[in-house]
């Protein structure tokens, strides 16, 4: 990571209200809002991503899972867009 992606970032969250600056310091602190984010989208990944995307790629998941049927729908469907398209390889 760049020093200007990092100066990017951090004036973004700053934008946010997620962070502050620690006067006179290079240190930033985290606000509440922006802790109660975090955990947020921690317990959203932990308890929703994590165990959905693992539905759609672990081989030995259940096979007739609804998240699996949908995401084997949706590729063959944009399979199918790609080749009328004429954008397939």
């Amino acid at each position: 990571m760049t020093s200007g992606q990092t100066s990017y970032d951090l004036r973004r969250l700053r934008a946010h209200g997620f962070i502050t600056r620690i006067e006179a310091t290079r240190h930033y602190q985290i606000t509440p809002t922006g802790l109660a984010q975090a955990l947020f989208l921690t317990h959203l990944a932990k308890r929703f991503l994590i165990p959905g995307m693992s539905q759609v790629t672990d081989p030995q998941s259940l096979p007739g899972s609804r998240l699996r049927t949908a995401s084997r729908a949706y590729q063959a469907a944009i399979d199918d867009l790609t080749r009328r398209a004429h954008l397939a390889a």
